[in-house]
């Protein structure tokens, strides 16, 4: 079950209850590894756009190194990542159609890249990370997975605030079906308010699923020169530096 407008209500109705959802601390890692992917750059890296930047939790990590401009489709998760980054650049806009006429030195997109359900949202993602990147720049890209290593999962968390209110929640993804360029997974959600109340919401994802081959392709043929970086650890997630070449 999606929101009004479609989007899931994750990122609108429910997005005030992300910080207990996905806290901060959560993105240390991953912000880790952005600095040392953007390392990879052959200028120096200082100005960053990132294309769905949700919550802006992962940006909160990386504000006092790079000067970041954050876009995202959600007014409502933008409105929670004003509050985590204040002072920091925040504009409304669709990562397949954004074109802000600026360039930067790195584009990054974290997992909201997995939203991207068919060839064509990709393509486009693509299209506007090398619109918007110098010469010399970087792009990086975080799925969550790929169809090469997919496998399902169910996983749970959440946590609680100082005022008594908190969250937890079941993720259970499905096998994808045949042929199929996304996967369903659906998630639960039990949050409790400060006043004690509690409330259940249950809505399914659908997520992008293309193999690694297909990644690499679409982004050559926007212009830039790939790199795949495969993490280990609990789950294999395999991660994509896409280079503007310098002039």
């Amino acid at each position: 079950m999606t929101g009004a407008s479609g989007s899931p209500r994750l990122y609108g109705e429910l997005a005030p209850w992300w910080p207990l959802i996905s806290p901060v601390e959560v993105y240390e890692e991953d912000a880790a590894t952005t600095r040392e992917l953007f390392g990879l750059a052959p200028r120096p890296v200082r100005e960053v756009l990132e294309l769905g930047s949700g919550g802006g939790h992962l940006a909160r990590h990386l504000r006092d190194t790079f000067t970041l401009t954050l876009v995202d489709l959600s007014p409502e998760m933008l409105a929670v990542s004003r509050e985590v980054n204040p002072g920091t650049e925040h504009l409304a806009g669709d990562m397949r159609e954004l074109r802000l006429g600026r360039e930067f030195d790195a584009v990054l997109v974290h997992d909201a890249v997995d939203y991207m359900t068919t060839a064509a949202d990709l393509a486009a993602t693509f299209r506007t990370a090398w619109a918007h990147l110098r010469p010399g720049g970087v792009a990086v890209f975080f799925p969550d997975h790929v169809a090469d290593t997919y496998e399902p999962v169910t996983d749970c968390g959440g946590s609680d605030a100082p005022d008594g209110s908190g969250v937890r929640y079941l993720e259970w993804s499905l096998p994808p079906e045949p042929g199929a360029t996304s996967v369903r997974t659906d998630y639960s959600f039990t949050l409790r308010a400060a006043d004690g109340s509690v409330r259940l919401v249950h809505e399914a994802h659908h997520t992008g699923l293309f193999p690694v081959a297909r990644w690499q392709e679409w982004l050559a043929e926007a212009g830039f020169a790939v790199t795949t970086v495969t993490e280990q650890g609990g789950a294999e997630r395999t991660l994509f530096v896409a280079l503007r070449p310098p002039v």
